[in-house]
């Protein structure tokens, strides 16, 4: 399992970074917050501090949360019951007060990801290989290439582009994609939805592919076709 340890603390990080990989998880640490964004879609599980120096924490664990549904267990120093309201509002999956037990922590990042894994995005119902233009998604492998080249989205980001490209042209209603890949919607999903596409358009770099029916949903664009 992979874990990203985000500690601006030098003994904490010293301390935690060999006890977690003696228990078998592959751990890697930013010690401030630049940077945790363009690293969450490489692992499983944030370890998430709330004290950094460069920004606030609870603000990193909404920003996370609005790119990416990877676990997020924040560890803090800060053990006062409204912040740990705020830090499970801010989309936290759990929250451990300082100091801790390293199993007791390993136990929780189990659990955040078993929980997860038991609410992944279900598989488009059409299976197989859809081709547009240089664009290939392979739906059965959940893998998508642009040129050739892979490109890395998160599950959420895949369950979108799975349905919309499957359609093969039909416009797949907002509704539609939130239930299939969200499992119910609501307003913070519907707006995770517009941050996930407009994401799935910078990393494939193709932002016409995917359109916007407005008040509707996303269709595959009409000058893409088929390869």
């Amino acid at each position: 399992m992979r874990v990203l340890l985000v500690e601006d603390d030098d003994r904490v990080a010293d301390a935690l970074l060999p006890a977690l990989t003696r228990r078998g998880l592959a751990v890697s640490r930013l010690a401030c917050g630049a940077g945790v964004l363009d690293r969450v879609e490489e692992v499983d599980v944030v370890l998430l501090d709330l004290g950094l120096p460069d920004v606030d924490g609870f603000w990193l664990c909404r920003q996370i949360r609005e790119h990416s549904d990877v676990a997020i267990i924040v560890v803090s120093a800060r053990g006062e019951v409204d912040d740990r309201i705020l830090g499970l509002r801010a989309g936290a999956d759990d929250y451990m007060v300082k100091p801790y037990d390293v199993d007791e922590l390993v136990a929780r990042v189990q659990a955040v990801r078993r929980r997860q894994g038991e609410h992944q995005p279900k598989p488009p119902e059409r299976a197989g290989v859809v081709e547009l233009s240089d664009v290939r998604v392979d739906l059965d492998r959940h893998e998508v290439t642009v040129g050739g080249e892979p490109v890395a989205l998160s599950r959420k980001e895949f369950g979108v582009l799975a349905l919309v490209a499957a359609a093969k042209g039909a416009v797949r209603t907002r509704e539609q994609i939130l239930t299939e890949v969200w499992g119910h919607s609501g307003a913070a999903e519907s707006r995770s939805l517009d941050v996930h596409v407009a994401t799935l358009r910078t990393k494939l770099g193709r932002p016409t592919l995917v359109e916007t029916v407005r008040g509707v949903g996303y269709r595959l664009a009409a000058d893409q076709g088929e390869a």
